[in-house]
């Protein structure tokens, strides 16, 4: 076993675990309750009714009703954890990965720094919403399983996607009114129109569209017959659209790299059917065509000319710009003064701290970027242990990528859009924090669980990791 495989936990016996746990000798504890139920046998389908309606309600509707829909999802979960065959079966589908173990460890260490925090009980609140996430995840990371649930998920949520998005486009021809000050009103941008749809944010916007985006140029090779690959590419199109619309320089970020990231993958999976010539000049043409199709909006498209000339300005000539740099450099100071477990988790614990590090008439309810939250809210244990989630969910979904593509499975295609839209997001969440929000955070975990959903172990063999479609 290498190095890498044990930092990635790629060849973990997790099923000698199970056999052995105290933990896991809760699982199956109604079981027999399980057996004489009608709704239960039916659980994955009704887990996956619970999921579809969290994204098919979370633009529309308020964050607290989309709470109780996370504690009714993450309650179903333990239900059906508690209920379950508590024996592990040689070739299916293990219900426990290595992603499993690291969410596991961040949600301890969020534990321990919402008990060692100076504010507990504002604490105590964030890591409930914490837990909520991650027992979604978790439910998310069982139901996917199934290719036909996972293509149901991922149908709801893009038609989802395309109504926000459709009026958002309706918002750019006809006029919005900003719900509050977006842009620098010195700027040239002051009077173009960023659209929000139902979000009422356009960052929030952005965010909430890199997983459409990424899921519908997937769907364009994964679906099947003409009619739903042109619905494909008619999501693809809109959805890029509207985007770009919102003028979130952090959404053009994961745009961008979200793009790239998948094109890579792309002609990584098509490359064995590439004549020699394509083989060597693919990868060069593909960057020389999405620097050009850049530059060219760059220098052509006058608002966006503005908006990306923006990011490099310095704090003196853009506003926003010059509000992130000081409260950057206040939290960097919170994280320095609690650089172990931080102050605990969730925006009520920042906002109780904040006060007492920023800069005058800078005010704050978050970070304004997802690497510097992590650190100021679970210190650097939490987010060294995060990073390391980062890295065994990509590892796992290259594993699973590579075995995909030998077996020439189109579900592939759903693995390329997931890693993707994980890359987009961070992108974005370097000059942002609307990832803490529901309606994204539920899609984050949904790609990771997605990864996930596609992981099992082959007891006695060293090709630990492999992909469900193998027995499907």
């Amino acid at each position: 076993m290498t190095v890498w495989q044990q930092f990635t936990l790629s060849s973990l016996p997790l099923y000698q675990w199970q056999s052995a746990s105290y933990l896991h000798r809760l699982v199956g504890s109604l079981r027999s309750w399980r057996q004489s139920s009608f709704c239960v046998q039916w659980a994955e389908p009704l887990g996956a009714l619970l999921v579809a309606l969290v994204f098919a309600l979370a633009p529309f509707v308020s964050t607290a009703l989309v709470g109780v829909l996370l504690a009714a999802c993450a309650g179903f979960w333990i239900l059906l954890t508690l209920s379950d065959e508590a024996g592990y079966v040689p070739g299916e589908a293990s219900k426990v990965t290595p992603i499993h173990w690291l969410v596991l460890l961040y949600w301890g260490i969020s534990t321990v720094a919402t008990a060692l925090s100076p504010v507990k009980m504002a604490a105590l609140k964030g890591w409930g919403k914490l837990t909520l996430y991650l027992l979604f995840f978790a439910l998310m990371a069982r139901v996917l399983r199934s290719p036909r649930l996972r293509s149901i998920l991922i149908a709801v949520y893009l038609h989802i996607a395309l109504i926000v998005s459709v009026y958002g486009l309706r918002q750019w021809f006809f006029g919005a009114e900003a719900l509050a000050t977006w842009t620098d009103p010195t700027s040239p941008m002051s009077k173009t129109t960023r659209v929000y749809s139902y979000l009422g944010n356009p960052n929030l916007l952005a965010a909430y569209l890199l997983p459409a985006i990424a899921l519908s140029l997937a769907a364009i090779f994964a679906w099947r017959g003409w009619s739903r690959k042109a619905l494909a590419l008619t999501m693809f199109a809109v959805n890029s659209a509207c985007l770009i619309l919102t003028f979130s320089r952090g959404g053009w970020i994961g745009f961008i790299l979200l793009l790239f990231v998948f094109s890579l993958m792309l002609l990584y999976w098509i490359s064995e059917h590439l004549p020699p010539f394509w083989r060597t000049w693919s990868l060069p043409i593909l960057l020389g065509s999405l620097a050009l199709v850049l530059a060219v909006a760059i220098l052509f498209v006058e608002p966006v000319r503005d908006r990306a000339f923006s990011i490099f300005a310095n704090r003196s000539q853009d506003s926003s710009n010059n509000f992130r740099v000081n409260v950057w450099e206040a939290v960097v100071e919170m994280i320095r003064d609690r650089p172990i477990l931080g102050i605990g988790p969730g925006n009520e614990a920042f906002n109780k701290i904040y006060p007492l590090y920023q800069r005058p008439r800078y005010t704050a309810l978050s970070a304004y970027s997802v690497f510097l939250e992590l650190a100021v809210e679970t210190g650097l244990i939490g987010f060294c242990c995060f990073m390391w989630l980062l890295v065994v969910t990509f590892n796992q979904g290259w594993l699973q990528l590579n075995r995909l593509r030998q077996l020439g499975r189109r579900e592939g295609f759903w693995l390329i859009a997931a890693i993707a839209t994980i890359f987009g997001l961070l992108g974005h969440g370097l000059v942002d924090t609307v990832w803490y929000r529901p309606e994204v955070n539920t899609l984050w975990w949904m790609m990771v669980a997605l990864i996930a959903s596609y992981y099992t172990f082959s007891p006695g063999s060293d090709r630990t990791p492999q992909t469900i479609t193998e027995h499907s």
